[in-house]
């Protein structure tokens, strides 16, 4: 796999499964826990990312992986990211926001320092058909730590109700240098905003079988409870 956090971090995941980030956040002095295993050719990641909306128009996300390969299990990831939007989104409207994260990857970024990849982005929605159809752009900013390098990083996914509670999600998202990704797949709400599963299917254009994975998720959405 080319790591997806040298596209754009995995903390800008939007609703999971999605790597194109939505001009959402979570409902003020509400919480949610995305959870999800991504399964690999020569290995597998169990990811967690715990957010928080503390003052209404801002989300805090922190959390990372633990992946296994070659027998062995570590921590690969912890990410931390702010979220904010300058628009909200309403039905047939559109929306955008500004974020911006810091990914360190243990394995790699040794020492002390507690900067690793750092980010930024501007999520745009657009919603359509009353929210039957929605279409997520991304455009931003990668500072690579090691090796240093600097890219321009974008993101294309739509969601398309397809039921009641299920969706069709597919997107295309990559950087400047190198070849796109693509990832599509189904998401579906148990309890209506609180409970969604997902999964989806994954690749690198032209890489054959070398870089696709597989994803299953959970997302679990609080009401609101915070002082």
């Amino acid at each position: 796999m080319v790591c997806l956090s040298i596209f754009v971090s995995p903390a800008a995941y939007a609703a999971r499964p999605m790597i194109t980030d939505d001009a959402r956040i979570v409902d003020p002095k509400s919480c949610q826990v995305e959870t999800w295993v991504q399964k690999y050719r020569s290995r597998t990641e169990h990811w967690a990312l715990p957010a928080c909306n503390f003052t209404g128009n801002l989300e805090l996300t922190f959390g990372g992986a633990r992946s296994r390969a070659g027998g062995k299990t570590q921590t690969t990831d912890v990410t931390f990211q702010a979220k904010t939007l300058f628009r909200t989104l309403e039905p047939n409207g559109w929306s955008w926001g500004l974020a911006a994260g810091n990914t360190r990857h243990p394995n790699i970024h040794t020492g002390h320092s507690l900067i690793g990849d750092l980010y930024t982005y501007i999520p745009a929605t657009f919603s359509f058909y009353d929210d039957r159809f929605v279409l997520h752009a991304n455009l931003g900013w990668l500072r690579q730590k090691e090796p240093l390098r600097h890219y321009m990083t974008w993101g294309i996914g739509s969601e398309t109700q397809i039921g009641g509670r299920t969706w069709l999600i597919a997107e295309t998202f990559g950087q400047d240098k190198g070849k796109p990704s693509y990832q599509a797949g189904l998401r579906h709400w148990l309890v209506r905003d609180h409970i969604q599963i997902d999964a989806t299917y994954g690749n690198q254009f032209g890489s054959n079988t070398r870089q696709r994975w597989f994803s299953i998720g959970l997302r679990l959405l609080s009401p609101a409870f915070l002082p």
